[in-house]
């Protein structure tokens, strides 16, 4: 499995993480709704179980992931400030480019 995170991302990802009490919670990212040949994506702060692959990237934060879940391999998240503030997940490797 692939994931990447910009470094907008890691850095609003990093200063959330550092705030949790519970120090051993990585990123986790799940499937909201899917339909076709995308998915829309959630956020949480979890702790992986036997159902989970634990992807690290090169911005040091560890995103838990579905194993076997092909519209999770290829995810992207970023941080956008415009038009609206918050965390976008894309894949473009399965053709998923945004919200729509």
């Amino acid at each position: 499995m692939k994931v990447k995170i910009t470094r907008n991302a890691a850095k609003q990802l990093t200063t959330i993480m550092e705030q949790e009490e519970e120090k051993d919670l990585k990123l986790r990212v799940y499937i909201t709704h899917a339909h076709g040949d995308h998915a829309h994506y959630g956020l949480a702060l979890d702790k992986p179980t036997e159902e989970d692959e634990v992807v690290s990237t090169d911005k040091e934060v560890d995103v838990i992931v579905k194993k076997d879940e092909p519209l999770l391999d290829g995810i992207i998240i970023d941080y956008l400030f415009l038009p609206q503030e918050g965390f976008v997940i894309t894949n473009p490797s399965k053709g998923n480019t945004g919200d729509h």
